[in-house]
């Protein structure tokens, strides 16, 4: 595939509105929806399961199966407590970040539909200079304008409520994508785009190939963990994001050095099958595609992990988009990144053969 741009104008405007969708853990399916509406027509049939997870599938009777893989769901919140005063307590739903909550709008899904909220926070006034006490998960608290417990109910909120940020997706100076959800809606939008890309050049594979995209990541792997038992892969590249480590506060001894714009990051950690990583390594400089390289000690923390040690061991390799603000509302990556992404896994697809192994001992 030439160097040329991947993401057209079509592309984008799916991004936008996939992207803008909120998807929270446990509640993707709407997301879902909209992303089984951009595959459909690059694919052969879906598979879904009872907690949402959709695969396009292209090749279905084929009996060596290829996953690639990226996970729908985004961090967000539960009302977890409601004061006589009419305040809303919350508990996290994934890895939802307390210290950016003060003063952020948030929308508290209802059963009558959106309910309107911001993250109120005391005044600078008003606070111990002395002793400033940071937000904490038992100090931000929810405003709906409600004045008491019994108006938080008649609108519609209740224990249980998932809340999520209404941020939407803008482009920073052309080229950076900037939106909460970058992690990963981007992994469900690169791996669309893959299947759109195989389908428009007319390429025939050899194997059946399950475009994944998972639901409940942020809270364990579990949508990845249920597909993989439904699919039986051979083979599954994931694509997830990663930091960019060079901005403020991060210390590279610790976080390693990757960076937005340098290219996709591909990793070395238990879970990721040699074999397969150095197939992808070998794609990406064939075909002079920049790429970074990430260690991860015990488990990579992404989906890949999930499909590596099911069904008896599946080969498994992860590519990484690195990532800026991770689990902020301003999550910020770069274009070109994308489109490397996307053209690493397509070129990667192409120098798969049916019925490998990938052993070591063959």
């Amino acid at each position: 595939m030439s160097k040329e741009k991947i993401i057209n104008k079509k592309s984008l405007e799916f991004l936008e509105k996939y992207l803008n969708n909120p998807s929270p853990t446990g509640y993707e399916w709407e997301g879902q929806k909209i992303w089984m509406d951009y595959v459909k027509p690059h694919v052969d049939e879906f598979i879904t399961d009872t907690y949402g997870t959709a695969v396009g599938v292209i090749n279905p009777k084929a009996k060596y199966k290829v996953v690639i893989e990226g996970h729908s769901d985004e961090i967000s919140w539960y009302v977890n407590y409601i004061t006589d005063e009419g305040l809303l307590y919350v508990i996290r739903n994934g890895g939802s970040d307390h210290q950016i909550a003060p003063s952020k709008w948030v929308d508290i899904h209802t059963k009558k539909g959106i309910v309107k909220g911001v993250f109120g926070w005391p005044a600078i006034h008003t606070r111990n200079k002395a002793k400033e006490e940071p937000p904490k998960l038992d100090n931000i608290f929810i405003d709906i304008g409600a004045k008491d417990k019994k108006e938080v109910e008649k609108m519609g909120v209740h224990v249980g409520c998932v809340i999520t940020y209404p941020d939407q997706f803008q482009i920073l100076n052309k080229d950076k994508f900037v939106c909460r959800a970058l992690d990963n809606r981007m992994g469900g939008f690169m791996i669309a785009e893959v299947a759109r890309l195989l389908k428009e050049n007319k390429k025939e594979l050899p194997f059946g190939l399950y475009i994944t995209n998972s639901v409940q990541e942020e809270i364990g792997l579990r949508g990845a963990e249920m597909i993989t038992q439904t699919i039986k892969p051979n083979v599954a590249i994931v694509t997830d994001v990663c930091h960019d480590t060079t901005t403020p506060m991060i210390n590279k001894k610790t976080e390693g050095e990757t960076k937005i714009g340098d290219g996709p990051v591909i990793s070395y950690a238990p879970a990721v099958q040699n074999k397969l990583r150095e197939r992808i390594l070998e794609t990406a400089e064939s075909h002079k595609i920049p790429f970074q390289r990430n260690a991860s000690s015990r488990y990579t923390g992404t989906d890949t992990d999930a499909f590596a040690y099911s069904n008896g061991g599946v080969a498994s390799a992860l590519i990484s988009l690195p990532l800026r603000y991770m689990h902020t509302t301003v999550e910020t990556v770069h274009k070109d990144d994308v489109e490397n992404v996307i053209r690493l896994i397509y070129e990667t697809l192409l120098n798969i053969k049916e019925g490998e192994t990938f052993s070591y001992f063959d």
